[in-house]
């Protein structure tokens, strides 16, 4: 299992797995060839069919500039090794041309075809592969999850989850003050400030504690929608979860940043398991690998901030998961705005209700975090290409006719 680094990247939305990936692979690509006269790049699958939405061509050019670049859209190859695969190809002034074959596999990681590693791999970190191994390892020495995070990572990681936490709180205050139209032209009204703001003297303290949530959740994926910076946990199409999560139990509890910080080594130990077992990413397995992932990971912070043993922590991320088994994704006009957004705050709360859950009932529970996340794996391999982030299926077929 890789470090809790790969799930965490601090960068422009709105995809990690469209704008982040593509871009370190034209980055990476550059600077091996920086010969090359010009490029050429053909996205597949779900990069060809949603990635003018999501910036792709935009972020690569950038990324190849100041050398001419031409974009291919390839929307009729289907037999491609991943649904997020692009060929770069490069143009020398003896006529000579190289192609390298790279996936983007979610979360801003990629893979080079031919056995090359790219700069976003990582050699793994934890010893356990399994979370019964994890959860009894952590029994055995009484650690928390978040403290055998601690005993794997490098000496570093507690000021690298520092920078995680303050650039998350930051998305969370830029997008609190932004007003206007989203990019992209679906007309879509930032609403984050609006909620944030909201007075109502019927209001009871339940109603705002949700409403307060749901701002923070929006804040920060309308500033993904606009290519702001976030951080990606596990993605940018569902970094607006966590930090939302975070910040309402941060201002209900009174607890320091140091202890935030440590609940995100425990839902990076949570995300890093679900990228090592089976995907983050919606291209390959639908929105229950993005949100449902980023559900989990807010659950189990949550639920060890609130001092809850690690059987809690496991049910609470289980249950988050399984309420999210088979979502689909699928954004309207390629945009990570419909649904994408409102999906952030619903599943936010719903984070916190599955630690309300877990406190009551975990000893009740017969599904194990092991078992959930392999079902969410084969439940996305079976889904219709149409509801794997291609704006082919659902709400983006249906909207506007």
């Amino acid at each position: 299992m890789k470090s809790i680094r790969q799930v965490y990247k601090i960068g422009n939305g709105p995809s990690s797995s469209h704008t982040m990936g593509p871009k370190r692979a034209a980055q990476i690509f550059a600077k091996t060839h920086p010969e090359a006269l010009s490029y050429e790049v053909t996205l597949y699958g779900s990069l060809a069919a949603s990635g003018k939405g999501h910036l792709t061509d935009e972020v690569i050019i950038e990324a190849l500039s100041p050398k001419p670049t031409n974009i291919i859209f390839n929307n009729t190859l289907m037999d491609i090794p991943h649904p997020n695969t692009m060929d770069i190809k490069a143009f020398f002034p003896n006529g000579k041309t190289v192609v390298s074959r790279i996936y983007s596999i979610g979360g801003g990681d990629i893979e080079i075809e031919g056995g090359q590693i790219s700069e976003s791999e990582a050699t793994d970190t934890y010893p356990k592969r399994t979370f019964a191994q994890i959860k009894a390892y952590c029994k055995e020495n009484s650690l928390k999850l978040s403290d055998y995070a601690l005993q794997y990572e490098d000496d570093k990681i507690l000021e690298f989850l520092t920078e995680v936490w303050e650039t998350m709180k930051r998305s969370i205050a830029e997008g609190l003050e932004a007003q206007g139209i989203l990019p992209g032209g679906l007309d879509v009204v930032r609403k984050a400030k609006y909620l944030y703001n909201y007075k109502d003297e019927g209001e009871n303290s339940a109603m705002r504690e949700k409403r307060i949530v749901y701002a923070y959740a929006f804040a920060v994926s309308e500033q993904n929608a606009s290519a702001g910076v976030i951080v990606t946990a596990p993605t940018c199409g569902a970094g607006g979860l966590l930090p939302a999560v975070l910040k309402y139990a941060q201002e209900k509890n009174n607890l320091s940043d140091s202890q935030i910080v440590k609940a995100l080594a425990t839902a990076g130990v949570i995300g890093s398991f679900i990228k090592e077992n089976a995907s983050v990413s919606g291209a390959e397995c639908g929105c229950q690998a993005e949100i449902g992932s980023a559900c989990c990971m807010a659950s189990a912070a949550l639920a060890e901030l609130e001092g809850m043993s690690i059987d809690q922590v496991e049910y609470a991320a289980e249950v988050a998961m399984e309420h999210n088994l088979g979502l689909t994704c699928d954004p309207i006009h390629g945009l990570v705005q419909i649904p994408c957004i409102e999906r952030n705050a619903v599943c936010a709360m719903r984070a916190i209700d599955t630690v309300c859950l877990a406190k009551y009932i975990t000893h009740t529970h017969k599904i194990s975090f092991d078992t959930v996340v392999e079902t969410m794996y084969k439940t996305g391999k079976d889904l219709s290409r149409l509801y794997r982030e291609t704006s082919e299926g659902g709400l983006a077929a249906v909207y506007g006719k």
